[in-house]
């Protein structure tokens, strides 16, 4: 039926449930074993949160509350379906995917993180993209290295394995 015939409300609730899909990003979907397990983790809620809005019999709120699981669903299922494991490093001779990197900033700040992929990153709990300028200034570098970061130089204080941390 045309939205033309339905309540006026409807003419808005269409527009609330034709979300726009969430960006995909242009770079590789590299990931960890762990940030695979948290997109399928993800996916799995949203298929869920879809499913319960469907128990909804009003159709205006059900379309409402299915909208955005339902745009979280798409994401994810892309997001599992291209990602691309990446072992653990096995050195710690020179920064690379997985690493953990404890470094000196020009400032005098020592910080540490883990170099995840895009989905898993989260800069508060200790871990960052490895398309974020940092770390791709840190890859390939080793203990002792001082690298550009934006504006700044950054030192290479440590280099650590995941194992490491447990």
């Amino acid at each position: 039926m045309s939205v033309a015939f339905t309540k006026e409300d409807s003419a808005e609730t269409a527009s609330e449930t034709l979300l726009p899909d969430r960006p995909i990003s242009p770079h590789p979907n590299l990931v960890t074993d762990a940030g695979l397990k948290a997109l399928e983790f993800q996916l799995q809620q949203a298929r869920e949160a879809y499913e319960a809005a469907n128990t909804i019999e009003d159709v205006n709120e059900r379309r409402r509350q299915a909208a955005n699981p339902l745009r979280e669903a798409r994401y994810f299922a892309a997001r599992v379906r291209t990602a691309q494991i990446v072992a653990d490093p096995a050195s710690i001779d020179v920064v690379a995917f997985g690493s953990i990197v404890t470094f000196q900033r020009g400032d005098g700040r020592v910080q540490t993180y883990r170099i995840v992929g895009e989905d898993e990153a989260d800069p508060k709990a200790g871990s960052i993209s490895f398309v974020s300028p940092v770390a791709k200034s840190l890859m390939g570098k080793a203990v002792g290295d001082i690298v550009g970061a934006g504006d700044q130089e950054i030192e290479i204080m440590a280099i650590a394995l995941m194992e490491a941390q447990r």
